[in-house]
């Protein structure tokens, strides 16, 4: 039976796990935006690759619940690479929750049901989510098992407790990881595997649009002070992904892999470390 691997998202990351990791395979490409799906299709196709594409609202239950069908109708689901989502310069708060936490949690629930035994999946989450401090107990393991209907009705979560949308991005990227620890020991019981890669700023459409934002000066400033000193490429990311989703990756599963060039740490204990 051929094998599929999904690739949620069409932008410049998911683009380059894909070319790492889907040679031989046949790839189902989905976005929100056609015009996207298509223009990353031909990129992959004039390389190669069989790609199949479909259009996915990562929001609506019923619409990813089509795209596993689709996937399904075309080989075993051997891999699937999310890397679909909305930044804090791009929408509000609720619309992060909706689809950056929402969204991820549904992802991770139906393909979980449908992956073959030895697939293996990857959820691009953020630094973000190293930048919150520390939950309680209670809240971690509520954004890792609430049942999914109900994750956005938890108390922590309401508009009341989430001042911005940047709050509310990290509150998503947070719970990604933790909803994939959770979600890696029901992925175990059917021979499969999922991890997550929290990027710092990656080149992207995406990041230039914080560059470019509100933010962007913080950002530009976080950049230049951080232990690397830059940003990284969509190929460096590509290259964790490989690992986590190749035969030197099979040890490893609800995991979370941070790669930000040192933001994280800085922030936390150096140069980056916000006056009390």
């Amino acid at each position: 039976m051929t094998d599929v691997y999904v690739v949620i998202g069409a932008g410049s990351i998911g683009q380059a796990i894909a070319r790492r990791v889907s040679q031989g395979k046949v790839i189902l490409l989905a976005d929100l935006r056609p015009e996207n799906t298509e223009a990353a299709a031909k990129t992959l196709r004039d390389a190669g690759f069989v790609v199949n594409t479909a259009q996915v609202d990562v929001s609506l239950r019923q619409s990813i619940q089509e795209l596993v069908k689709l996937a399904g109708s075309l080989g075993a689901i051997k891999g699937v690479i999310h890397s679909a989502g909305v930044s804090p310069s791009q929408a509000s708060s609720a619309t992060i929750m909706q689809v950056d936490l929402y969204g991820t949690a549904v992802v991770l629930e139906e393909f979980g049901a449908v992956i073959a035994p030895g697939g293996s999946g990857i959820v691009i989450a953020s630094q973000s989510g190293h930048r919150l401090p520390p939950l309680s107990v209670e809240q971690n393991e509520a954004l890792a098992t609430t049942p999914t209907e109900a994750l956005l009705d938890l108390p922590f979560l309401q508009a009341d407790n989430i001042s911005d949308s940047l709050l509310a991005y990290q509150y998503s990227k947070r719970g990604n990881a933790l909803r994939v620890m959770a979600e890696a020991v029901k992925w175990g019981k059917r021979g499969a595997r999922v991890n997550t890669i929290s990027p710092g700023i990656i080149y992207t459409p995406l990041a230039n649009d914080e560059l470019s934002g509100p933010r962007g000066a913080g950002y530009r400033d976080m950049l230049e002070r951080s232990p690397v000193g830059r940003g990284g490429s969509p190929d460096e990311v590509a290259a964790v992904a490989a690992l986590l989703m190749g035969p030197e990756g099979t040890f490893i599963t609800g995991s979370d892999f941070l790669m930000d060039g040192g933001v994280t740490a800085s922030y936390w204990y150096g140069d980056l470390k916000p006056a009390k």
